[in-house]
């Protein structure tokens, strides 16, 4: 380490004498360093510091370095410890982490085990449900059969057949109770006395309970009086009770009475008193108006006094006035006369000058009318120019409006021509779209009827099929209604015809086999309403002769 020269050496060496710079820079040249000493120092200037105490200055210097190593290493071994530790752990059994690692497992089986329970319900449940839609279409497909005609007709035949077995089975049974009829009446007459018996019974028990109840009557008839006599008692002694008040409420009010006299008697003396008193006050009042109507008469007399003497003074001044209003006058009077003398002279005056100045605005006005008509003459020379030229402008103008009208008029002919084209190309395009929508159109109508062949294919297969369904249910149910007789079969045979309809004709095979009764004129073979007429007893010759007919 390089130090000043004025530092002091440490560590057993003594203070050495400081030189000049001068002298070190000549003799830096002339020293020799060892090989491992940087060159140009002075070992002067260089303090020896031990081995330790280097040793201790490096580490105060390297130590947070070192520190920080440390640390970053204890951390490390900290963290691959944890990791072994946790790898090691991992798999123990006797840990809380353990535990929890054991229990979410067995907890995650449990949910696995129901999740499994849970799809096998599913799966059960699933199965019923799709039996039970299986059974519902199933019923629903039943019912929807037992709704069509043929087998309501049939299940009437059924029920036709069923109600003519009842019948002869009941008529059987008659003819077996008729037998039976003597012990029926040995039975019927016991069955009587003991009706008898227990009338008789009844009527007792009836009697019994009228005579119960005719005594509790009485007894309430009894209580009755009992509670009406004490309401009596009861209202007289309320009577006795309502008099005693109404004495002593006469009494209250006759005191009432009698204090009211005394307070009318008492007003009426205080009302005497008090008219007295205002009897006096009026009195002393009208004496007080009486001298206050005094002094307002001696007001106005004074006041009428001044007014006089007031109109005496103006009357004075009025007088004074008019004397000097006449003065005036008279004066007036004498200058008016003084200026008529005067007026003729001026008049004279006037009218000289009045027909000097007639005469000079004669002139003026010669001049003027002069100047006018050579003015007017000028401008209708002016306005004949004008008018010329217009005319000729105006030529101009219309023979350019009528090459105008012309050019319009072939630029119009030829729009017309333009669309005239243009009709006839759409009218073509109309033609040829109405002749592509009459193709399509057959076109449709082949696809429509062939769809309609189908149709009916396919609706004389399903007839088909509804027929064998039908006849295979007829067959077991007329088997099954065979078993125990075969008397009463007839209708569901009749029911069971092939081909729906019930009429009496033969079975259409091409209108999907029906069997109606008349036919109408169409593709459905609709059924028309079977009349069945023995023929007619009216008198047709009747009804000839009075509509006019002879033959």
């Amino acid at each position: 380490l390089g130090i000043s020269s004025e530092m002091l050496a440490r560590f057993g060496r003594r203070c050495g004498q400081a030189r000049e710079s001068t002298e070190i820079k000549n003799s830096e040249d002339q020293v020799l360093y060892p090989p491992l000493l940087p060159s140009k120092e002075d070992l002067r200037q260089v303090t020896i510091i031990p081995h330790d105490e280097w040793k201790r200055i490096r580490d105060s210097l390297d130590g947070l370095t070192r520190k920080a190593a440390c640390l970053r290493a204890e951390r490390e071994a900290k963290k691959e410890m944890h990791f072994r530790s946790h790898e090691m752990a991992k798999h123990w059994t006797n840990t809380y982490a353990g535990m929890k690692e054991q229990k979410l497992k067995a907890k995650k089986k449990h949910d696995e085990e129901i999740e499994a329970e849970r799809q096998i319900l599913d799966l059960e449940d699933e199965i019923y449900k799709q039996g039970e839609r299986k059974k519902a279409i199933e019923y629903a497909k039943q019912f929807q059969f037992y709704q069509t005609e043929r087998v309501k007709n049939f299940h009437s035949g059924l029920l036709l057949s069923r109600v003519m077995k009842e019948r002869d089975a009941q008529i059987e049974s008659k003819k077996n109770q008729i037998k039976s009829d003597k012990k029926w009446e040995e039975q019927l007459k016991l069955n009587i006395e003991k009706a008898f018996k227990e009338e008789e019974g009844k009527v007792e028990k009836r009697r019994r309970d009228r005579v119960a109840l005719a005594n509790d009557h009485l007894k309430q008839i009894k209580e009755h009086e009992e509670e009406e006599e004490r309401r009596r008692k009861l209202e007289e002694k309320d009577a006795e009770e309502i008099k005693r008040q109404n004495s002593l409420y006469e009494i209250e009010m006759r005191k009432k009475l009698e204090k009211k006299k005394e307070e009318i008697n008492e007003s009426r003396r205080l009302f005497f008193e008090h008219m007295n008193d205002k009897n006096i006050i009026k009195a002393v009042e009208q004496q007080q108006q009486e001298e206050e109507n005094e002094k307002i008469r001696k007001f106005i007399k004074g006041k009428k006094r001044l007014t006089q003497r007031m109109k005496e003074k103006e009357a004075e001044a009025r007088r004074i006035m008019e004397e000097h209003r006449e003065r005036i006058n008279n004066f007036l009077s004498e200058l008016m006369k003084e200026k008529l003398d005067n007026e003729d002279l001026i008049i004279a005056r006037d009218i000289a000058e009045a027909e000097a100045e007639q005469e000079k605005r004669e002139k003026e006005k010669y001049e003027k009318n002069k100047a006018e008509l050579k003015a007017i003459a000028e401008y209708r020379g002016i306005v004949m120019k004008n008018k010329e030229e217009e005319e000729r402008q105006r030529k101009i103008e219309a023979k350019e409006q009528l090459l105008a009208v012309l050019k319009a008029d072939q630029f119009f002919w030829e729009h017309e021509k333009e669309k005239k084209r243009k009709a006839d190309k759409e009218h073509r395009e109309v033609q040829d779209a109405h002749i592509q929508q009459m193709a399509k159109n057959k076109f449709n109508a082949k696809q429509a009827k062939q769809a309609e062949l189908e149709y009916w294919r396919l609706t004389e297969a399903l007839m088909a099929e509804k027929e064998k369904e039908f006849q295979d249910y007829a067959r077991e149910v007329t088997e099954l209604e065979s078993d125990s007789t075969s008397k009463y079969i007839y209708p569901l045979v009749k029911a069971a015809q092939e081909g729906p309809g019930s009429g009496p004709g033969p079975v259409c095979m091409d209108r999907g086999g029906l069997r109606p009764s008349y036919q109408a004129n169409d593709a459905i073979g609709v059924q028309l309403p079977f009349c069945n007429s023995q023929g007619s007893n009216y008198n047709f010759q009747k009804s000839k002769g009075r509509l006019g007919f002879m033959w």
